[in-house]
Formats: structure tokens, sequence, C-alpha cells
């Protein structure tokens, strides 16, 4: 297709932003984020603990201790730099991809694996924690983080909402509308669209026209930057730019990071070498955000593979002791899910409910 001169201006403005090239060197020293040796060390911490956490979890997939679950080998970055850059007071609206951003935010990682199992306690979010349940329905969340946005800004709480899709999500009606109606009422939104390049099975290039996810914030009159979502450090600070202009009442950001899942779109049956190659595979593991980070840290003295391993140590605990919480949560009855979504039972429940009040009892 011969796109116009207007369209290629456009899609000109979109260059990816990054401050750590592959090999850890800062290629962009102006736009290095003001963050201690500490908070730099966290980064690299989260980042390790996520990549044991997800190791575990498709192990415990597999063995049939937990239910769904979205690999997040890769994407690490775009996650963990994300929401390192908000305020505990900001809402999340992940998708069900993004767990690890509301572990980080205060809900228990126990309570993440009785969400991933189906049990009513995983959605049940901790007093003080702002954070909604994953959403399972594709885009929805976008629409919804809108809405959200638009109550944090009518009632002055001085902070924002952020949600989480990936690049099949971007293909959706939802986040149109979403986008549309939070740039119309110029609410403090961020929307982080984690471009993994794969829709489940189906290529970002055949899902759209355009060159990036980034320029689509145009059509909605809307801030928009793509990202190097393997460098956690331009993720971090292009996130912190948006919250910022959230609040100073300049309206929401669209955030494209361009990153990459290293395992299936989730365990439930998808196999990826069907649609990906291996060469594709080899390419983007050039560019894992642990060894890139890794690498940056070592120049600066920061990091040591004995650090490393007591945190890889330390997860497998963790992880260990949630699972083993998770699994003493009380068994779900249909009566508690019954009870739960009704204030006042109408006459139809009432009578369900006796039904199974009676069966449970045997």
């Amino acid at each position: 297709m011969e796109k116009t001169k207007e369209l290629q201006q456009i899609e000109s403005q979109f260059e990816t932003f990054q401050i750590l090239n592959e090999n850890g060197e800062i290629v962009n020293e102006d736009a290095m984020p003001d963050l201690s040796d500490e908070e730099l060390k966290e980064l690299m911490t989260r980042m390790v603990y996520t990549r044991i956490w997800d190791q575990r979890a498709i192990s415990l997939n597999r063995q049939g201790r937990l239910g769904f679950y979205a690999p997040v080998a890769g994407q690490e970055a775009s996650m963990i730099g994300s929401q390192f850059a908000l305020d505990k007071k900001d809402w999340i609206l992940p998708g069900y991809r993004d767990i690890p951003q509301i572990v980080y935010h205060g809900v228990p990682m126990d309570q993440a694996f009785l969400w991933s199992r189906g049990h009513y306690g995983g959605g049940q979010m901790p007093e003080g924690v702002n954070v909604m349940m994953p959403q399972i329905i594709i885009g929805a969340q976008i629409t919804q983080t809108a809405g959200v946005a638009m109550g944090l800004k009518r009632n002055d709480t001085g902070t924002i909402a952020i949600t989480y899709t990936g690049d099949g999500g971007a293909s959706q009606g939802d986040f149109y509308e979403g986008m549309n109606f939070a740039g119309a009422f110029n609410v403090p939104a961020v929307f982080v669209v984690q471009n993994n390049r794969f829709a489940i099975s189906v290529p970002v290039e055949k899902q759209s026209a355009a060159q990036t996810i980034a320029q689509k914030a145009v059509a909605a009159g809307i801030h928009g930057v793509q990202v190097d979502g393997m460098d956690i450090l331009a993720v971090y600070a292009m996130t912190k730019e948006a919250r910022e202009r959230g609040l100073e009442g300049n309206g929401p950001t669209l955030i494209e990071t361009l990153t990459y899942r290293y395992g299936p779109h989730t365990m439930a049956g998808d196999d990826p070498t069907r649609y990906r190659t291996s060469e594709e595979d080899d390419e983007w593991e050039k560019k894992d955000p642990l060894v890139r980070f890794r690498k940056f840290l070592e120049s600066k003295d920061l990091w040591s593979e004995d650090e490393e391993n007591k945190i890889v140590e330390q997860a497998k605990e963790d992880i260990k002791a949630a699972i083993k919480k998770a699994d003493g949560a009380p068994k779900q009855k249909v009566t508690d899910l019954i009870g739960f979504m009704n204030e006042e039972l109408p006459q139809n429940l009432k009578e369900q409910m006796a039904e199974y009040k009676e069966k449970e009892s045997k």
C-alpha cells in the first residue's frame, strides 16, 4: 500500500525512545532518570524475582496446581519499569498478563495465585490497594480506565489511572473508544500497549496498516510515544513523564512498549512454534531486559552474581510459601458466589441458595 506524504510524515515522528542499548550502554545521557543506586538495584531485583516467579508459575500450571496463566518472561522491563514510576495511590487496571504490576502495587502473591485458580478470594483486593481485578476481556480495561480517570479528576485526587493491554488489545474497538473519551475529557490516564508482536498468533503487521501503535494517539488527540520495552530505564522515564503530564492537566498518554514474550500466549494450549520462528526468538533473546540491565549495573559495580543468587533463592521461598497459603484458602462454594454477588437475593436466587445449601451440607 502506498502511503501519502502526510501519513509518512506522521509516522516518522514516532521514533523508538531508548536509554540503554542491548549491551547495557547509555545511549541517551540526557534522558537518564534520577534514580539512586538502591532504586536501580531494586529494579533489577524485581526483574530477577519476576523471571523466577514466571518459571515457577509455569511449572505449577503444568502440575495442575495453578489455573489460567499468561507467561511474562521477556516483558519484565515493560511491566516493572512502568509500575515503578507510579505512586501507590495511583490506580492500576490490569489485563490478565499483568500480575507482576499488581503484586508490586500491593496485592499479595497468594491472592494472585487464587485469581489464577478462579477462586473468589483472588478478586477481593485488599483495602487501600488501588488495583482492579485483572480483565479477561481483551481491551475492556481501556474504557474502564477512561472512566476511573475521570472520577479521579473530578474528585481532584492527585492520582492517575494506568492500564495495560497487548498489541491485540490495540486492535479492539474498546481501545479507540477509551482513548477518545479520555482525550475528549482530558483525564489523567496512561494507556500502555505492550507490543509483544503477536496477538496470540497474529503478527502485529497483519493487525494494522499503521507503522506504530503509538501513532494511533494522534486520532484521539493525545500524546503518544514508542519505547524500547526491553529497556527498563526508558520505560520508567516515559511512564514517569506520562504520569506527570496527567497530573498537570495535560491529558492522557499512549505508551507503546516494544517487547517480546518468550513463552506461549497462555498456558491454555498455545504453541508459539506454530507461528514464530526460532530465528526470531533468538534475535529477541539478544535484547533480554535482564541481561541488558545486569551489564549496566555491573559496569557501575552495583551488581554481583552472589546478589542475584540470593534473590533467586528468596523468590523460590516466597513462591513456595504463597502457593501453600493459597492451598489453604477455603474451598469455594456455590452459595458463597451467590451471596457475594447480591446484597438482597431475588426469589429465584433464594430458591437456588436453599437448594445448594442443602447439597453442600451433605
